[in-house]
């Protein structure tokens, strides 16, 4: 066994900007059975610098850094791969771990469990708290056995949003020989979700997760790398990249790839799509209409007479009015909407 408890795994590129204050948070608690593993799939920013700064004043904190872009799931086998220790924390590069979380969770993975999955708060880009983010309908701690159909089934009732599917790197403590015991998928190489597909894959030969139900960081809110091409495309990432975890791992009119969908739409509600729909219009040459509306054909397609009425709203309510609603709330709040301030 690894001397090393837990590695601290953050995989990056060009998130300088944000890395300092990330490793503060982390450094500062490490112990001697802690390490921090940073994966820089070749940044061309000031990356390389600011850990380098880290790094000389902490023995635990390793830097490997990639000759050329591998893409986020090859980077996060990578950053794991990397790793010494028993269990291995996934970690944004962006994001802030929360006072006590390391020292909590070398508490918990005493009991061994495969898979330990904690909450998070949403900040603003500069870090304030706007909330807690939801993940399963429980306020305590809580075990299951995904392997066991009941166990699963229970789960799966109880997810609010894709976290508790894995989405989110930050909520994820994986013991590392439980995550080697599998390679990577192909199939899901270049998703954004080879990782959440690759614990799917560990369900058929047995998977223990605990749900910690508290926050152990603060994710930073305003700096999505998956958003880059636009709203609509992240949309997309997210609707067919689960969608199609559901009917590889599970099969299409299983009930957890309907709890799956389920979650989809929570996520991407009815709002979330006429706000999309606004974007397009605005910004027709960034944001692709006939993509967004595939993307609702998908996301509702259960054969739900609520989702026929919803189709109705989203194909024939007009742009302008949307457009003008959208403008009267937010300035109703105290902003702008058409520059975000």
């Amino acid at each position: 066994m690894s001397s090393t408890s837990l590695s601290i795994c953050i995989p990056t590129y060009n998130f300088g900007k944000f890395i300092g204050e990330t490793l503060e948070s982390i450094v500062c608690q490490l112990t001697d059975d802690a390490e921090i593993v940073v994966l820089d799939g070749a940044s061309t920013d000031n990356t390389s610098d600011i850990v380098r700064q880290f790094q000389a004043n902490c023995p635990n904190l390793r830097y490997h850094r990639l000759d050329k872009r591998g893409g986020i799931d090859r980077d996060i086998a990578k950053s794991i791969e990397l790793a010494n220790g028993e269990y291995c924390w996934l970690f944004s590069s962006d994001d802030v771990m929360r006072k006590g979380a390391i020292a909590k969770i070398l508490s918990q993975i005493k009991h061994g469990h495969d898979l330990y999955l904690c909450k998070h708060t949403n900040c603003t880009l500069d870090m304030k708290f706007v909330s807690e983010h939801p993940v399963l309908r429980s306020n305590e701690a809580v075990e299951f056995n995904l392997t066991n159909q009941s166990d699963r089934q229970r789960y799966f009732e109880l997810a609010i949003t894709t976290e508790s599917f894995f989405s989110f790197l930050g909520g994820i403590i994986i013991k590392k020989s439980k995550w080697d015991s599998v390679p990577i998928n192909e199939m899901f190489v270049g998703s954004c979700w080879g990782h959440a597909a690759r614990i799917f894959e560990l369900i058929s030969t047995g998977l223990t997760v605990k749900y910690l139900a508290e926050p152990l960081l603060d994710r930073r809110g305003d700096n999505d790398s998956f958003a880059d091409k636009g709203v609509v495309n992240r949309y997309r990432i997210a609707i067919d990249g689960y969608h199609k975890i559901g009917d590889v791992f599970f099969g299409h009119k299983s009930y957890e790839a309907y709890h799956i969908r389920r979650v989809i739409r929570h996520e991407f509600d009815l709002r979330t799509f006429l706000e999309a729909k606004v974007l397009c219009w605005k910004n027709p040459s960034r944001e692709d209409k006939s993509v967004l509306d595939s993307l609702f054909r998908k996301a509702y397609n259960d054969n739900y007479l609520l989702y026929n009425l919803y189709y109705f709203i989203y194909m024939f309510s007009p742009n302008l009015l949307l457009y003008a609603a959208k403008r009267t709330c937010a300035r109703i709040k105290g902003y702008d909407y058409d520059t975000g301030s």
